[in-house]
């Protein structure tokens, strides 16, 4: 007899139970290999204890949003089917991701492939997780959309992905806790209590305000101090270039299904480090990724925020070339990196969010106020994007090419 439930415990929620269909996407071999892909790629090599995945921040996520779906169940606005459909697409929002996640999503772009969304879309339809979900009586299709944000339910998209989302909540607090960083500490229990909804989008009582401008300033400093580290991103640029000279020699260019869902961090690192030297271009990536694999990182010789939103393809190039010609380094040595975020995260549409819903109720009294998030004083001061340009290149290199970054980008804004 398959078990009602199964209570698994976890060092953010204490214990996150599953249900029926929910175990049974959990055991399926496609959603275990979450467990094999870190959550944040190659922060380890900065902080040791981030070795957690996106494994358990799936659970995380089906945990929290299944907390904002019993809220707002007890507010009249759900019944216990959409709590279903909502826990199932939170648990699998991330059942797209490739080996090292964003990083690997990078490479893909770089290719015009698709995006980690568009493959878990297929995944999700096209394979057994799909066959699962049907058979449990559910609509694969709505939790598909669900999942990826595109349903005809904007407040249920926004519990998944988006300014009041389950997925910031739980990635704050499980990066936070598992890289000791601080700055992630969160009052997400507060923030959940008080959601409700509007005109069909998600809003929050207004007594919540303090605590969601507080997880603001939680994941704008958590981008800093981790998400886009120096030495975190050094790592990440490394493998970028690893992997982008062995993409063809990967089988990247033509993958099935049955290959992708094989693609863990593990397995493509052994790859990469055993790539067979019969290139110039397939030396240099296993170089990097023996460099990468025992810590041997690239050097930032300059870094800078910059105001404007980022610095196209063109522009990168350009100065490629002019610090190689100012620095006398092989231009292949030099690499242009920027980091860029919204400093307030992407509604599900992948827009920037630019106002929250306040309601205030109370002693006869119902009031709503769509507020800008510039409006908003804490908030205000970190919204648009956060851009940090960055210079690296291998240790030896390190004085030439930080004489010719500061020389020609000494004013740069």
């Amino acid at each position: 007899m398959k078990k009602k439930h199964l209570d698994i415990i976890d060092p953010i929620h204490d214990f996150i139970r599953a249900y029926g269909t929910e175990i049974t996407i959990i055991d399926n071999p496609i959603f275990q290999r979450l467990r094999r892909i870190r959550q944040l790629s190659g922060a380890h090599l900065v902080y040791p204890g981030a070795q957690h995945t996106r494994f358990e921040h799936s659970l995380g996520v089906m945990h929290i949003a299944g907390q904002a779906g019993q809220v707002l169940q007890e507010k009249g606005i759900v019944n216990s089917n959409d709590i279903e459909n909502i826990r199932l697409a939170a648990l699998l929002h991330d059942i797209g991701h490739g080996p090292f996640a964003h990083i690997f999503e990078e490479v893909l772009q770089r290719k015009n492939k698709a995006s980690h969304e568009e493959i878990g879309r297929d995944l999700i339809l096209k394979t057994e997780i799909g066959d699962d979900i049907s058979k449990s009586g559910f609509d694969k299709k709505l939790i598909t959309k669900l999942a990826f944000g595109n349903s005809k339910f904007q407040f249920m998209n926004e519990i998944i992905s988006g300014a009041l989302s389950a997925d910031m909540m739980d990635y704050l607090l499980r990066d936070g806790y598992f890289t000791g960083a601080e700055h992630a500490k969160i009052d997400h229990k507060r923030i959940t209590q008080s959601l409700d909804v509007y005109q069909k989008k998600l809003a929050l009582e207004k007594s919540a305000l303090y605590s969601f401008e507080s997880m603001m300033h939680s994941r704008y400093q958590m981008f800093k101090a981790v998400y886009f580290h120096k030495t975190v991103r050094a790592a990440e640029v490394m493998l970028l270039e690893s992997i982008r000279l062995a993409y063809d020699e990967l089988g990247l260019s033509n993958i099935s299904w049955n290959d992708y869902v094989c693609l863990t961090d593990d397995y493509v690192l052994e790859k990469l480090v055993s790539l067979p030297p019969k290139t110039l271009e397939l030396k240099k990536a296993k170089k990097l990724a023996i460099d990468y694999q025992n810590r041997e990182l690239f050097k930032c010789v300059f870094e800078r925020m910059l105001t404007s939103k980022s610095l196209d393809k063109v522009k990168k190039t350009k100065l490629r070339q002019e610090l190689s010609r100012k620095s006398k380094v092989d231009e292949n040595e030099i690499f242009v990196d920027t980091s860029v975020t919204p400093s307030i995260p992407l509604s599900p549409s992948k827009k920037e969010s630019k106002s929250i819903i306040l309601i205030t109720k109370g002693n006869h009294k119902f009031e709503v106020q769509e507020i800008p998030i510039s409006k908003i004083p804490l908030v205000s001061t970190m919204s648009g994007f956060m851009n940090i340009l960055r210079i690296y290149t291998p240790r030896k290199n390190r004085k030439k090419v930080e004489i010719a970054a500061k020389s020609i980008l000494g004013g740069l804004k």
